[in-house]
């Protein structure tokens, strides 16, 4: 490919590697991260793309399929992967950055006038059919409970708009979902009034950018995790994150 190639010219005659344009890959995920005409957009970006702006990368973003980013990552096809929750199965393939990119909540969803209540157990919730999207992690606890419980009916999706959409049409029950990306979608989509949010939510988790290990990017994260920091200390995290209603 084109961009690999970019790289080991750089590589070979001894270019800096700031010199070099970075290969990150994500899920279309609003807020977080989405394309709009023809633009990718949001709040993890916009946050990624400024904290490599001051490291001096260039920086070149794909959106795909989750499963098939992470292969990417894992393979050493592509340098680095954001937003991601720490696993122990991704510390395998993935070098996370020391600093934090986005605190996430994990709620429940379903539709407005489903009878369905949540206590906070997740036990009462076995009869129910979820929606989830494929090969995304949800936390350790939500994760972990699925885990228990195979029997757990499930729908499978591959981005959060089609899941908001299947559970407006009842193709199950609930839908579990990082919250801030849940309300962006319904707000988008025109569906506010016709889904609701369980209370409480279930975790709220870390989310990180990892680049692949086998890349050997170690300096590259420290540059990412030095230029983070410094966007906290002068304003310009919180700014970028206020700009996105978050």
């Amino acid at each position: 490919m084109g961009w690999i190639r970019s790289w080991l010219l750089a590589f070979l005659i001894g270019l800096p590697l700031q010199a070099a344009t970075l290969q990150l890959v994500t899920l279309q995920y609003p807020p977080y991260v989405y394309e709009e005409l023809g633009e990718i957009r949001g709040v993890a970006f916009e946050l990624v793309k400024e904290a490599f702006r001051r490291g001096g990368y260039g920086l070149e973003v794909r959106l795909l399929p989750w499963g098939r980013a992470l292969q990417l990552v894992e393979n050493g096809e592509a340098d680095g992967i954001f937003t991601l929750f720490k696993t122990a199965e991704r510390e395998r393939f993935a070098d996370f950055s020391e600093e934090v990119l986005l605190e996430q909540s994990i709620s429940l969803f379903v539709r407005h006038d489903a009878p369905i209540e949540f206590n906070g157990e997740l036990d009462t919730l076995l009869p129910f059919r979820f929606g989830v999207v494929r090969n995304v992690s949800y936390g350790e606890r939500f994760d972990g409970w699925l885990s228990r419980h195979p029997e757990i009916a499930r729908d499978l999706s591959h981005t959060g708009e089609a899941n908001l959409n299947k559970l407006v049409r009842g193709r199950f029950d609930i839908l579990v979902s990082n919250s801030g990306g849940a309300h962006f979608i319904l707000e988008r989509l025109g569906l506010v009034t016709r889904v609701r949010a369980l209370r409480p939510e279930i975790q709220r988790i870390p989310s990180y950018l990892a680049f692949s290990k086998r890349r050997h990017l170690e300096s590259v994260r420290r540059v990412f995790d030095k230029a983070l920091k410094s966007m906290h200390a002068d304003g310009t995290y919180q700014r970028i994150v206020a700009a996105y209603g978050m």
